[in-house]
Formats: C-alpha cells, structure tokens, sequence
C-alpha cells in the first residue's frame, strides 16, 4: 500500500468518477492532493467554464459515491501502473477545511498559488485502495 500511495501522492492528474442524479457515469479529469486519507479537488478557474457550479459537484451531493483514478502508461508493459481509490464525496463550500484544502492544493500546483481556485472544493473520505502492479 504505501507504493500506491506514493504513486498517487506523486501524480499531477486524475480522472474523477462521479454517478449523475440519473445514475449515469459521470468522468472528468482534475487536479487534486491526498492528505492522509481525504482527498480533495477544487473547481478553479483556470479552464473555461460557463459556470462555478459544476456537475461533479450536483452528483456528489445526489450520490456521494466517487472513484479517483491515476495511471501510468508505456509501450514497456511491465512499466504499467494504475491506483484507484474509493469513497464517500462531501462539497465544501466555505469553512476552515475548505481553506486547509486549497493551501494544500497551492503547495502541490504553483498554478494555485499565482490563481487561488474560486469554486468549491470536493471532499473524498477514502474508503478503499485498489492498484495494479
């Protein structure tokens, strides 16, 4: 486990997977950072949006149920790794935690420090470790 944690702590982007309100599978790619066993991913700025309010976070409050992936692909097969964590979402609209999370964010992407993300933050309580190799 603690290569697969250092595997994700190490990795710059991840695919999110959230259940829309109609339980369809919902994926995005984000930018993100564990601390010890939450995850957390803020809505910023840096891409166009025509909004704040974005769909990841209606389905996490519909379904809280999310799955973060990050992988690593070569054509050398035997270099092939992927970590995929389970758990439970929470969005975090203002409070301490919230600020903990984007100084977090700000430490691991220097794009957060010169930008501070304006949007809400996603919470993922981890629950569960799945990797390969």
């Amino acid at each position: 486990m603690d290569q697969a944690r250092r595997l994700l702590t190490e990795a710059r982007v991840a695919v999110l997977a959230t259940i829309t309100p109609e339980g369809h599978p919902h994926l995005v790619p984000c930018c993100f950072v564990l601390d010890v066993d939450t995850i957390y991913s803020a809505v910023d700025g840096a891409k166009p949006k025509s909004t704040l309010a974005l769909r990841r976070l209606d389905n996490v409050r519909s379904h809280p149920a999310v799955s973060l992936l990050v992988q690593h692909y070569e054509e050398d097969w035997a270099a092939l790794w992927w970590v995929r964590v389970d758990g439970q979402g929470r969005v975090l609209e203002a409070g301490e935690e919230r600020d903990t999370a984007l100084e977090l964010l700000a430490t691991k992407y220097p794009q957060y420090r010169e930008a501070p993300p304006p949007g809400a933050v996603l919470a993922v309580a981890v629950e569960r470790w799945r990797w390969w190799p």
